[in-house]
């Protein structure tokens, strides 16, 4: 009776979760990485990652802390404390022991069902077979197109043009084996792009192709072609996506392999090449080496007559003359490994980064890129550690680079009593150090030029309810882009969250960001700095009216350097509707969503459903509505399409967007087909 209860309730919240919802402090992440960088990112290997756990659930009983911190959903703390509780108690009979595990609470468990199974492990030889002869193939095709023509595609007024036609192409396949053999290959296609056509005369503009696999005997890790590598605490090197700040306050520890598989749409972070991870006891090695060109910006030295790199270009677009010249036109060689140690409660291992380019990296002459990466080579070492104390876990790094330059990371996870938990980390980074890949938990978007102190803390007073708080308080002792002087700022944000059951989840959060900058329409020759606070309050509930229906609602308002003539205030909000009857196949969500800001300094975002492995994060200001219905039918147990179509409608605008991207009229409506077909 009870496994039968167990088995009807995992069923009943993996319906709630959906096959292509994410739990809403992920969502919350990606819209704050979005806004830190201004842009959306094409690393779709996380919702990969959970779709592919979603049908081969991990295995509590055997999976090792490499493969629990996969899920990202649970921090180093718990992973040692359910390794601790195995070593004493045996396997796990049920999923109902986790509560049983110093540190797992309720909701953690709840997000963790869809992911996650007990039972016992395959033989090596069965295992083996497995891989070769029963893993998934998969193909899928993806077309989109804004349906209004901007500027660039206008050939009826002179000027620069896109050179190609204005659909977005993607396809992907894939042959998939669990966690332990993955191989493929992706064409990519950006709007604008030529096919089949002159300089993309092989078809898409970018391909990629991967060869992974995992726990061959005492090798950990295989990869041949693309991927990626992640070390530490990311101050040399970590090309995966990385969250920072968010409602998720212990989540301050990065967490990956050092080898991952890549095979997303992005066309710059990362390696081409081969890797691979080798471990023996307690000891682990990793060695890797990458050559591939990147697109980059040259420039030449009037004196020397000698061609350099002022910076490198990251976004993929190669749709007029001038970014076709500038594709691929630097050879990027890349060596690097690490050897690491570990033991039962502690780890500490030693991290190599060496670049060589076939040009040298010069940047712009501005004061902020005094200490800017310059050069053919550059280097990074660096050692990182951690070590687990009954309920106290302790992590950090330490690197330098080429020069010398210093940089430190250190935190603590604590479980302070069953129902509190507590997180802290410092940083402290020289305002010259310079990593190329670098990505830690830092207020800057690159680990450099940085002091700064992090505290947050959870509080679970019931097993329905949850507060989360975090402050921040950091330092840039050197100048940065639109920032004239050292500077600094503060940050705080509380989130309650309310489940008082399955079907219902509402959470309320208050942010609190003052940070300095130069001051706006300044007239003197040196700007000055002056304090910009930027306040937000969100108000979001989700609930689950039977095995089919959900409704979705949030409502967000920010006030922007509200005590000055520059003052900006905005306002967002969106009702869901979200239909996915059981045991049919067909599904659709539909948003309906109104927005009002009175400039670009109060802009909002919200993550929006898309088709399968895709999502998209658009930014919000000025004032208008944006709807968007997303559909997907199984045609057979083998073959899925989806249809999603999305329009913005501006209330006072004549033009959207900006040079070749510029449209005419107050209207942008996108169109995205998709199909995968399960060989």
């Amino acid at each position: 009776m009870k496994k039968i209860v167990l088995i009807v309730f995992t069923i009943h919240y993996s319906l709630f979760i959906c096959s292509q919802d994410i739990p809403p402090n992920t969502e919350q992440q990606l819209e704050n990485l979005a806004d830190a960088d201004q842009a959306e990112t094409e690393d779709d290997s996380y919702l990969q990652q959970l779709e592919q756990f979603r049908k081969n659930p991990l295995n509590l009983n055997t999976a090792d802390a490499s493969e629990l911190k996969e899920l990202r959903i649970i921090t180093d703390l718990q992973i040692e404390n359910l390794i601790m509780y195995r070593r004493l108690f045996g396997k796990l009979v049920s999923i109902y022991e986790l509560q049983a595990v110093p540190s797992w609470d309720v909701m953690t468990i709840r997000k963790l069902l869809p992911f996650i199974t007990v039972g016992s492990s395959l033989s090596v030889k069965e295992d083996f077979n497995q891989r070769i002869q029963e893993g998934d193939h998969s193909l899928l095709l993806r077309v989109s197109q804004v349906l209004e023509r901007s500027k660039g595609f206008d050939k009826s007024t002179a000027g620069t043009k896109y050179l190609g036609s204005p659909q977005r192409l993607f396809f992907r396949y894939r042959y998939i084996y669990k966690n332990l053999l993955q191989l493929g290959i992706v064409g990519d296609k950006d709007a604008g792009e030529q096919f089949f056509k002159n300089a993309q005369n092989k078809g898409f503009d970018f391909y990629s192709f991967h060869l992974f696999a995992r726990k061959i005997g005492i090798i950990q890790a295989l990869a041949i072609g693309d991927f990626t590598v992640n070390m530490g605490q990311g101050l040399i090197q970590w090309q995966s996506l990385a969250f920072k700040k968010s409602s998720d306050v212990m989540g301050i520890k990065r967490q990956s392999a050092v080898l991952r598989p890549y095979n997303s749409a992005g066309e710059f972070n990362f390696h081409r090449g081969a890797g691979i991870t080798i471990r023996k006891g307690k000891t682990e090695a990793t060695a890797f080496v990458s050559t591939r060109k990147v697109s980059a910006n040259l420039a030449a030295d009037t004196v020397s007559k000698e061609d350099f790199v002022s910076s490198f270009l990251t976004s993929g677009y190669h749709r007029t003359a001038g970014e076709i010249a500038d594709r691929n036109s630097l050879r990027q060689t890349t060596v690097g490994g690490n050897v690491k140690y570990s033991s039962n409660r502690c780890h500490i291992a030693v991290n190599s980064m060496y670049y060589h380019f076939s040009l040298p990296v010069q940047k712009r002459d501005e004061p902020y890129n005094l200490y800017a990466i310059n050069g053919n080579k550059w280097y990074n070492l660096g050692i990182d550690y951690s070590y687990t104390h009954k309920n106290i876990h302790f992590f950090g790094e330490a690197a330098a680079d080429k020069n010398f330059h210093k940089a430190f990371i250190n935190g603590v996870l604590i479980s302070v009593d069953p129902r509190v938990d507590l997180s802290l980390l410092h940083r402290n980074i020289d305002k010259a150090y310079q990593a190329i890949n670098g990505n830690a938990f830092t207020e800057n978007t690159l680990p450099n030029n940085e002091n700064g102190f992090y505290t947050g803390i959870t509080i679970r007073p019931t097993n329905a309810w949850r507060l989360d708080i975090y402050g921040d308080i950091y330092k840039f002792p050197w100048m940065k882009y639109l920032v004239d002087a050292p500077s600094g700022g503060r940050d705080y944000m509380a989130q309650v969250t309310y489940m008082p059951n399955k079907q219902v989840e509402m959470y309320t959060r208050y942010r609190n960001e003052s940070k300095q900058g130069n001051q706006a329409d300044n007239a003197t020759v040196t700007n000055y700095l002056v304090t910009l606070p930027r306040q937000n309050w969100r108000m979001q509930v989700s609930y689950k009216i039977n095995t089919a229906i959900a409704l979705r609602n949030r409502v967000e308002t920010i006030w922007y350097d509200k005590k000055s003539d520059k003052s900006e205030k905005g306002f967002l909000t969106f009702f869901d509707f979200i239909y996915r009857p059981l045991l049919k196949p067909y599904s659709g969500v539909l948003r309906l969503q109104y927005f009002e800001t009175d400039g670009y300094n109060s802009r909002l975002y919200a993550y929006e459903n898309d088709v399968l492995y895709s999502y998209s994060i658009p930014v919000f200001f000025d004032k208008g509505y944006r709807y968007y219905l997303t559909l997907n039918y199984d045609v057979t147990n083998k073959v899925t399409i989806w249809l999603r179509y999305s329009q913005i409608i501006y209330r006072d605008k004549s033009l959207i967007g900006s040079g070749l991207d510029e449209i005419t009229g107050n209207k942008k409506t996108e169109i995205k087909l998709q199909a995968r077909y399960i060989l």
